[in-house]
């Protein structure tokens, strides 16, 4: 796993959704200096934190592991800033973004089937 390669995704995602690394760092229970750290590839960032990050971004854990991001298959639901800078804002974010990936595989699977 290329740390470097998850901390440039991690860094393009949150910027895309304009949080700070404080923010982030909030709602993933760590200080801010670990979010830098992941975003510099200089720690190695726990499979749970990955997990969060995902529903906070709305994207499949594929898109923070793609070498490119021009290639990876992000799936947003939306894309939105995060004005809402509340902890309970982004819990809730992560949830609804959950829940539009969940039934955008569904849908998509359906018109498989």
């Amino acid at each position: 796993m290329n740390f470097e390669t998850i901390g440039k995704n991690i860094r393009h995602f949150r910027s895309q959704m304009g949080l700070s690394q404080a923010e982030v760092a909030e709602f993933l229970a760590v200080t801010r200096e670990h979010i830098s750290y992941y975003e510099t590839g200089r720690r190695n960032i726990p499979v749970g934190a990955l997990e969060k990050l995902t529903e906070l971004f709305g994207v499949e854990l594929a898109d923070l592991l793609a070498e490119d991001l021009a290639e990876a298959s992000v799936t947003t639901a939306f894309a939105f800033r995060a004005d809402a800078k509340e902890q309970e804002d982004l819990e809730v974010m992560a949830s609804f973004q959950k829940i539009v990936r969940n039934y955008l595989k569904l849908h998509r699977l359906q018109e498989e089937g």
